[in-house]
């Protein structure tokens, strides 16, 4: 499936933040995470007050990244899911539909059992969401509404404007 610019609306977001709720709740999870590829954060559940989400986003996409060159070294086309185990706290990562990555904090109050099953769940209906997305995506690009960059219609007397 091509790549694709991340384009949400207020409903779409709606959506992902219910399932990722519903998630937390479902897992018994500390926290989750939703990423892109590129390491910025999408949304999230839990409590995230003692967390940097920033470098938690950047590093958990360079983990995805990392253990892509080791699947391929392997024959394999990708690892889409990756698990750390902790003395206190567990992570589960997860590549959803290719396109973002689900992290799944959790401790003794839950099982990787349990986190696996809930996920693999939710993994289908975040699919769903994002195939949608991306689908609008592509009608709305192929019908001129979305450019390939934002910044297409301005010209270079614009920009030097700007910074004068």
């Amino acid at each position: 499936m091509a790549e694709f610019d991340l384009v949400m609306y207020e409903e779409e977001f709606r959506r992902i933040d219910e399932e990722l709720q519903k998630l937390y709740q479902q897992a018994n999870a500390k926290v989750l995470f939703l990423v892109d590829k590129n390491g910025q954060l999408i949304a999230s559940a839990g409590d995230t007050h003692n967390i940097d989400t920033t470098a938690l986003a950047s590093l958990t996409a360079g983990n995805i990244a990392a253990t892509g060159g080791i699947a391929r070294l392997l024959g394999e086309r990708e690892f889409t899911i990756l698990f750390h185990e902790g003395e206190k706290d567990n992570i589960q990562i997860s590549l959803i539909g290719q396109r973002v990555i689900l992290v799944v904090i959790f401790d003794q109050r839950s099982s990787l059992g349990l986190v696996r099953l809930r996920v693999k769940k939710a993994s289908e209906s975040l699919t769903r969401i994002f195939d949608e997305i991306a689908s609008k995506a592509e009608k709305e690009k192929a019908e001129g509404r979305l450019d390939e960059s934002p910044f297409a219609e301005i010209s270079d007397e614009d920009i030097d404007n700007l910074f004068r």
